[in-house]
């Protein structure tokens, strides 16, 4: 048996695996009941199937170009996907739709709107974020004149 054979072998296993992992994603998104339980099946199998993918990839073709090329996705691959994932669970969290008895820790609680739509108590620091000044009150960074005074 060659090197190259071997090789061969390797980025097969690499291929099959890397497309199961991501087939095993794909029903995870369709089947699990949770937007938290689906978030972390787009991510975690996905960017192991897709990492596994690449690898298999990088062994088949084996030149200088195409290695490149393969790195840069799989960089881009690991960049992406856990902000992608912290972007969905954080719209989720606001939008109400996760179960927050589900959650160990919810450091969140602190910071979203009470269950009957209400804002948390603030204490008078800071102006609400979007609050216009009333008329007559000094605006932060300065005295100048907004549009229409």
């Amino acid at each position: 048996m060659s090197v190259g054979t071997v090789v061969d072998w390797l980025a097969a296993v690499a291929l099959v695996s890397g497309a199961l992992l991501s087939l095993a994603a794909g029903i995870g998104v369709l089947r699990f009941p949770d937007v938290l339980d689906r978030m972390h099946a787009a991510t975690k199998p996905q960017v192991l199937g897709v990492l596994l993918l690449l690898v298999g990839l990088a062994l088949r073709l084996r030149t200088a170009a195409d290695l490149g090329m393969i790195m840069l996705v799989g960089v881009f691959q690991l960049a992406t996907a856990p902000v992608a994932a912290q972007m969905i669970g954080r719209a989720a969290y606001r939008s109400g739709r996760v179960d927050r008895s589900l959650l160990d820790v919810d450091e969140l609680a602190d910071h979203q709107p009470g269950r009957d739509g209400s804002r948390p108590e603030r204490d008078g620091s800071r102006p609400e974020r979007g609050s216009r000044p009333e008329r007559g009150e000094q605006r932060r960074g300065g005295s100048r004149p907004g549009p229409g005074e």
